[in-house]
């Protein structure tokens, strides 16, 4: 959307599963940060990281292992409001900025044609809550009130900001 292409790709390895008690704010912050300290790099590089969850209460929903958990959480969401966070972590040298961006979603109820109809696109594989927001799962979601591209996973301002920060032209004429 901004017109950057990144010069490389290299997602980092790093265990995603959240510490016992950990609030999901804290989660994806931690996960973020982890990404962006792992990935190596020359000092005049700017790495981007960033990770989304999906939360009911402090309970987070990562991604589905299976389907049948991809199912239990949109039986879980049909019907109901949740949270997204996504934070990200942009990094130059030691220089690291930071942000995360919560939205509200509301997920309307679901049927059980259409949750089997949703599982077997398969588009839920990989994705926090077990939907994507920018895929078929978008005809289930009524209403949002925040950040769209945060929901699709990287929050356009504040990855603009971070990287105008860092000294990236964002905003450079061609």
């Amino acid at each position: 959307m901004l017109g950057i292409s990144p010069d490389d790709i290299a997602p980092p390895e790093i265990d995603e599963t959240p510490q016992k008690g950990e609030h999901p704010r804290a989660y994806v912050t931690r996960i973020a940060r982890e990404k962006v300290a792992t990935v190596s790099s020359a000092p005049e590089d700017i790495v981007l990281c960033a990770d989304t969850t999906v939360f009911m209460g402090r309970r987070i929903l990562g991604k589905p292992a299976d389907a049948v958990e991809a199912e239990a959480f949109l039986r879980l969401l049909s019907g109901r409001r949740h949270r997204v966070i996504t934070a990200l972590a942009a990094r130059k040298g030691v220089r690291v900025i930071e942000r995360a961006v919560e939205s509200r979603v509301k997920m309307k109820s679901l049927s059980d044609a259409e949750i089997a109809a949703y599982l077997a696109t398969d588009d839920w594989r990989g994705k926090a809550g077990g939907y994507a927001i920018q895929g078929p799962a978008g005809a289930f979601i009524p209403w949002i009130s925040g950040s769209y591209p945060a929901i699709m996973g990287l929050p356009l301002a504040e990855t603009a900001s971070a990287l105008a920060a860092l000294g990236y032209p964002v905003w450079r004429q061609e």
